[in-house]
């Protein structure tokens, strides 16, 4: 992905000249995109109804309970929203409108808890957005940031992709204006793409002083949460945004599988800070696909489809379990059996009794005999976290499905 970044970012975009530039986004000028400039700490919100509570320290981030449904309802959204089932959109949006409508702090625009890095979690996707936007947005292992500093003898909103650490980020500058306690008036004036293997910065592609009004927009927050954690705004485009200043650990789990880097210690970072956890055949019970396993190098089909290490797996509140696998078109392989409880906390064992091979109508038996001790290192109803035998597994429950 880094590659493909690279490439994008060195060919094709830096040759872009627009003949008429439109009107620009709040995140993006009319080629645009966004980025994080200082590191935050991790900090990690109220775990969901399936665990056990545990205390949430001093400093750490705290959700009201429609926040919270509204970090839960995009747990899962693919590309920042790019990529999102209708019924999930809808969840989104009732969230969205429910904290609209509670407000949260009055007047967000002359609040201190509006200044600092927001992280972008998720967008609409507007026909109007440029080719560039829909690109640098949608794609999970770009990070997407935009810093807000109203308070300063320079106010500006600083939009920020970050590619990878090994490719760079670009970073696009507005000056900011405050209307009232809701609107920031904004016109881009500067960019650059900063490279790690080039010793100075690329100019942006935009002539922004020549673009006049076109380089201009607002940015309304319609809702700042009182704890300073999360906004959402709607920009002169007719954009929704959902920012957030602490990442919920599961979103940053994802971001590190689409990244495919840094998983492992941000399973270690997440099961770390979980006491409690707490599972059994009803929690368990549901269709879920696999995100990432620790490892698959070296394994045969047989042992992929029993140990589960591929695609997707249904689990019954009676305990009986299915993997199901497709390694190429028209051929799948499945492998059946059980998991039981094992007598001690989120210790399972599972027995794998029978598998088949299709291909295409014909049906082969798949030697599938095998034998699993699974620990559950996490789990709410949307991931879960497992380790079966030598292998660390992450799941994403599909919603609606047994």
């Amino acid at each position: 992905m880094a590659a493909a970044a690279a490439a994008a970012t060195t060919g094709g975009l830096l040759s872009l000249a627009p003949s008429h530039a439109p009107t620009p986004s709040p995140f993006f000028p009319p080629f645009g995109t966004s980025y994080e400039r200082h590191s935050r700490s991790r900090r990690q919100t109220r775990l969901y109804p399936l665990l056990a509570a545990s205390s949430v320290e001093a400093g750490e981030a705290s959700y009201t309970e429609p926040e919270e449904a509204l970090l839960e309802a995009l747990v899962g959204v693919q590309g920042r929203g790019r990529a999102v089932a209708p019924r999930q959109l809808q969840e989104v949006e009732s969230a969205v409108q429910t904290l609209e409508a509670l407000q949260g702090v009055p007047d967000p625009t002359n609040s201190s808890l509006i200044e600092g890095s927001w992280k972008l979690i998720f967008t609409t996707r507007p026909g109007t957005a440029s080719p560039i936007q829909r690109t640098f947005v949608g794609v999970d292992s770009f990070r997407v940031f935009q810093e807000v500093y109203l308070r300063t003898d320079d106010p500006r909103v600083v939009n920020v992709v970050k590619f990878s650490e090994t490719v760079g980020e670009l970073a696009v500058q507005a000056e900011a204006t405050i209307k009232d306690g809701k609107r920031i008036l904004f016109r881009f004036d500067q960019a650059a793409f900063t490279f790690k293997f080039l010793p100075f910065k690329v100019p942006y592609p935009v002539p922004f002083r020549l673009l006049g009004d076109e380089a201009k927009g607002w940015l309304d927050t319609t809702y700042l949460s009182r704890s300073g954690n999360i906004r959402i705004s709607r920009g002169n485009k007719g954009t929704t945004f959902v920012l957030q200043k602490s990442a919920d650990p599961r979103q940053t789990l994802l971001s590190a599988i689409s990244a495919g880097t840094g998983v492992k210690e941000v399973i270690d970072d997440l099961t770390s800070s979980i006491t409690g956890v707490e599972a059994d055949l009803s929690t368990l019970a549901g269709e879920w696909q696999l995100l990432w396993a620790s490892q698959t190098e070296g394994e045969n089909w047989s042992s992929v489809a029993s140990a589960g290490l591929k695609d997707f797996q249904t689990i019954k509140e009676d305990g009986q379990v299915k993997n199901l696998v497709t390694p190429f078109p028209g051929v799948s392989l499945n492998a059946r059996g059980n998991v039981c409880e094992s007598g001690s906390s989120n210790i399972f064992r599972v027995s794998m009794n029978e598998g088949a091979v299709q291909v295409g109508g014909v049906q082969f038996p798949l030697a599938t005999g095998r034998e699993f001790v699974m620990e559950i290192l996490y789990i709410d109803n949307k991931i879960r976290i497992s380790r079966l035998n030598q292998h660390e597994l992450v799941h994403l429950r599909i919603p609606g499905r047994t």
